[in-house]
């Protein structure tokens, strides 16, 4: 099969060919394993038979055949071996809507992402140039703290979790299969020039917030400060959180003083537009440790309603994205159609070489058959020659003469004309 039909493959061909031959079959079509085919099937959500369902098959029984589910909004809707998949429509509600909301009794103390948290952010590890914990596991909240910091930044994520769900937003973390980006976050406070590059922990999938259909990535983090320290036994320390035993340690021993970007414990949210070709992003920061409790209801508000721009936002983005790919299919079919008009012309151009030589191969050849024959033909003509003068020779030295004149025979090429122009190929014969 040629690559070019095999470059997309749509979830409904896709779905028809996996239940008319078995996976095995189909997967040396496309020239992949079966293993492999199996794991396109649960991307694009392709049902696919079970195991055994060949084998009941063959003996006259017809398990029910589950229909292709509909794609979700965002879903992948081919398997593209080259290039990127095209997808189902967002199709994100762009109106407010009215959320059932819920009672905070209803709810548990602690929300289900965030069970468990505190023991891995213990497990993890920090160091002296980077004061935020990194996680030895990454499927974990978009949360980044110092270990100072780690029971009031869970405090506020909690919050704002079961404050969302209070208000019937759904967090999770993003679901498998979706195409949703995870926005950097600069610690610092106050951003300052030139470049920054912190090496901030990141989570393996966004925690996102649903507004509805609209998704909304959260990241809870702890903020630094620009501020004068001291290196104390390894350890960076504010100025102004030393001791007095730190500052007489200090004076006793080699110490230095500088300024550093150190976690503040006031803790900011942001919020992003997780989907590709969108650039909304909000944060909200503490200016006093623990005052977040009173502008949960604020952002949340303010969220809601950025769901309505982020709609749009994906809307356009979308819109712009399918221009893009029609241009690209245009310019790869103008890039195909060269690329075959040059192929033509190459295949001509190398068939008038072949021509030409093979012209000039054939009269070159027949011209050294000419002179070949030519120059046997003098020699037999030596040879007859030898004949007519032997006629008057002795017996004995008549047969000497002829033995010698027999051997010379078979030495000289034929100069059978007939025999030496069989043996010449034409310029057709050349290009065949």
């Amino acid at each position: 099969m040629e690559k070019s039909k095999d470059t997309r493959v749509s979830r409904e061909q896709l779905y028809e060919e996996v239940w008319a031959e078995p996976m095995t079959t189909v997967a040396l079509k496309y020239k992949v394993s079966s293993s492999f085919l199996a794991r396109i099937c649960t991307r694009l959500k392709v049902p696919r038979p079970q195991r055994g369902y060949w084998a009941m098959y063959a003996t006259g029984k017809r398990p029910k055949k589950p229909p292709l589910p509909a794609a979700n909004p965002g879903d992948e809707l081919e398997w593209a071996r080259d290039g990127e998949a095209r997808r189902a429509p967002m199709k994100l509600e762009s109106q407010r809507l009215k959320f059932k909301h819920r009672k905070r009794s209803e709810l548990p103390a602690l929300h289900p992402l965030l069970i468990g948290f505190q023991d891995r952010l213990n497990e993890g590890r920090d160091s002296i140039f980077n004061p935020f914990i990194r996680p030895i596991k990454r499927l974990l909240p978009d949360i980044i703290t110092s270990k100072k910091t780690v029971q009031s930044i869970i405090d506020v994520a909690n919050e704002l979790y079961l404050d969302l769900e209070a208000h019937g937003h759904q967090v999770k973390f993003s679901p498998h299969g979706r195409c949703f980006w995870r926005r950097m976050v600069d610690e610092r406070e106050k951003a300052r020039g030139g470049n920054h590059n912190s090496y901030l922990w990141s989570p393996s999938r966004p925690t996102l917030v649903f507004i509805g259909s609209v998704a909304i990535g959260l990241t809870v983090y702890e903020m630094t400060e620009y501020v004068e320290v001291r290196h104390i036994d390894g350890e960076y320390i504010k100025i102004t959180d030393l001791t007095p035993q730190q500052l007489k340690k200090a004076a006793r021993s080699y110490s230095w003083t500088s300024t550093q970007d150190m976690p503040s414990g006031r803790i900011c949210i942001q919020a992003s537009s997780p989907y590709p070709g969108t650039q909304w992003t909000k944060q909200w920061q503490e200016k006093k440790a623990g005052d977040f409790a009173d502008k949960l209801p604020g952002i949340i508000r303010e969220l809601e309603i950025a769901s309505v721009t982020i709609a749009k936002q994906v809307e356009e983005a979308e819109h712009k994205a399918e221009i893009q790919r029609k241009q690209y299919e245009q310019e790869c079919e103008i890039e195909r159609q060269r690329r075959e008009e040059e192929r033509r012309r190459q295949a001509l151009e190398e068939a008038e070489r072949r021509r030409v030589k093979a012209i000039k191969d054939s009269r070159d050849e027949l011209a050294d058959i000419i002179k070949a024959w030519a120059k046997a033909k003098r020699i037999e003509e030596f040879f007859a020659d030898v004949e007519h003068r032997i006629a008057d020779l002795e017996d004995a030295e008549k047969a000497v003469v002829l033995d010698r004149l027999a051997l010379a025979h078979k030495m000289v090429d034929s100069t059978d004309a007939l025999k030496w122009l069989t043996s010449w190929k034409t310029p057709e014969e050349r290009n065949t």
